[in-house]
């Protein structure tokens, strides 16, 4: 038996449209990050950017399990002495870009390298209903029908 090894030639991208409206935070970043590897292909290879490209939009109605929207901190750091800031996830999902929050839980979960950095540039975040993909006729990926614990009211 031969392994199979990827080449550049062999890669087939494909668009992918998420709905994020309800959805878990944790659960949506962990499917999306499957996807942007290509681990749900069976030509993956490791050292290849193999995923597909993904829109997710309603970003900002994500929902978060347990007391995370008021108690998950991002912090920063400005550079200066003493410059360490933080926001909630609360605070960032209700400001002008509640899409940061689903851009970091992927991004966490995307390997920090430059293959990660190639990878992270597939992923396409939208805080509304409205993206500006619709030429490339994504298909749509219904997550919240994959596992009940997908999903949570508000």
């Amino acid at each position: 038996m031969k392994t199979f090894t990827a080449t550049p030639a062999d890669i087939e991208k494909k668009w992918i449209l998420i709905d994020a409206e309800g959805v878990v935070l944790g659960r949506l970043a962990t499917i999306v990050a499957n996807i942007l590897r290509g681990k749900n292909k069976p030509t993956f290879t490791p050292h290849m950017d193999m995923g597909d490209n993904v829109i997710i939009i309603n970003a900002d109605k994500v929902q978060m399990t347990g007391k995370k929207r008021t108690d998950k901190v991002y912090y920063w750091h400005t550079g200066h002495p003493g410059g360490i800031k933080q926001r909630t996830a609360r605070q960032i999902l209700e400001g002008n870009h509640p899409e940061r929050v689903v851009i970091k839980a992927v991004e966490r979960m995307i390997t920090r390298n430059s293959l990660g950095a190639k990878q992270m540039t597939n992923l396409r975040v939208y805080a509304g209903t409205e993206h500006p993909h619709e030429a490339q006729q994504p298909t749509v990926l219904d997550v919240k029908v994959l596992n009940p614990k997908n999903t949570r009211s508000a």
